[in-house]
């Protein structure tokens, strides 16, 4: 489906990196272009690959893995953060999704989760692992769906369009080209529906619309 997708992996523990590094050799279209200890050796290595997924470990001495997707996100550039972690509970998830990961993995999923993953969140979509308790998962999207539902009827018709297609994982360009209007219109309407909604990544977005459509 993919060429050749370019992941960085982010974790201060060598064997967790050459582990995931070993995995991920075997697995035809993925290519592992780097390895980082720590949150700032993973931004120098980000900006100097433009890996298409980083692979984020969440503790991590120095720069911890919330921080530094903070600031890698911040660079522009069109990739995806998955959040690797041991820990299950809404802190840490919430944290995560918050700085924008795409998706959140647990460091005791299998070889197929691994490869699962990114492909879902190439595909623009959010990764929630299987391990992760139910209840949280629903708690993440019902904290969302009651704060920021019943503002939906503030969006102008444009703007619900707009997030629509952000939900869907179209990027500004495509939004652009299907609404036949400017990027910048595109970003304006996004800015003011974010601001409207409470919402602060298109994790969010897409997590918020997929609850409302399916509660």
């Amino acid at each position: 489906m993919y060429n050749q997708v370019k992941v960085l992996i982010v974790d201060d523990h060598a064997l967790v990196r050459e582990g995931l590094k070993t995995i991920l050799a075997n697995q035809s279209g993925i290519q592992v272009v780097g390895t980082a200890g720590d949150g700032d050796e993973a931004i120098l290595l980000y900006e100097r690959l433009e890996p298409d997924v980083v692979l984020m470990d969440l503790s991590m001495p120095v720069k911890d893995g919330v921080q530094a997707m903070r600031e890698l996100l911040k660079l522009g550039k069109n990739t995806r953060v998955l959040a690797l972690t041991a820990h299950v509970d809404q802190d840490h998830i919430f944290s995560a999704l918050d700085a924008g990961a795409c998706g959140y993995l647990l460091k005791n999923s299998t070889r197929d989760e691994l490869v699962m993953a990114i492909q879902t969140v190439m595909e623009g979509k959010v990764y929630l692992a299987p391990g992760i308790s139910g209840e949280v998962a629903k708690g993440f999207l019902r904290v969302a769906r009651d704060t920021t539902g019943g503002k939906l009827g503030n969006l102008t018709d444009r703007e619900k369009e707009v997030f629509r297609l952000v939900a869907e994982g179209y990027k500004n360009r495509e939004i652009a080209d299907l609404l036949i209007i400017s990027i910048k219109t595109v970003e304006k309407h996004r800015s003011n529906l974010m601001k409207k909604l409470g919402l602060k990544s298109a994790a969010e977005v897409k997590c918020l619309w997929s609850e409302l459509h399916n509660s």
